[in-house]
């Protein structure tokens, strides 16, 4: 949901943070029923890794999918030799499944 507060916090994160080749910034975004996460290049405005949960067997709870994404989204990092990054919240609050997505990547090694 677009709502004006997230609208606002997300506006306030982005004036401070910007992700580059080196340094690049791991998106999170939730709708209702899917979470994502994508490692994005902002000076070649390009999209390094992308990971959801659209394919994944809904078994288990929304928490507990963010964290697969997570580690889904780090392993892929890996691969690509990205080893840190700058982790944007997309101006929503720092709980629940933006939390597990944040746990997860640090878990497989991403470090932010």
């Amino acid at each position: 949901m677009n709502t004006p507060a997230r609208i606002k916090r997300h506006k306030r994160i982005r004036a401070k943070i910007s992700g580059s080749k080196d340094i690049p910034r791991l998106v999170v975004y939730r709708s209702l029923s899917h979470n994502y996460a994508q490692i994005i290049d902002d000076n070649e405005k390009k999209v390094l890794a992308e990971a959801s949960d659209i394919k994944e067997k809904k078994i288990a709870k929304k928490v507990d999918m963010a964290k697969k994404i997570g580690l889904k989204i780090a392993e892929k990092a890996k691969e690509k030799g990205i080893k840190s990054c700058i982790f944007d919240r997309n101006g929503y609050k720092y709980h629940g499944r933006v939390k597990a997505v944040a746990d997860g990547a640090r878990e497989g090694g991403l470090q932010f």
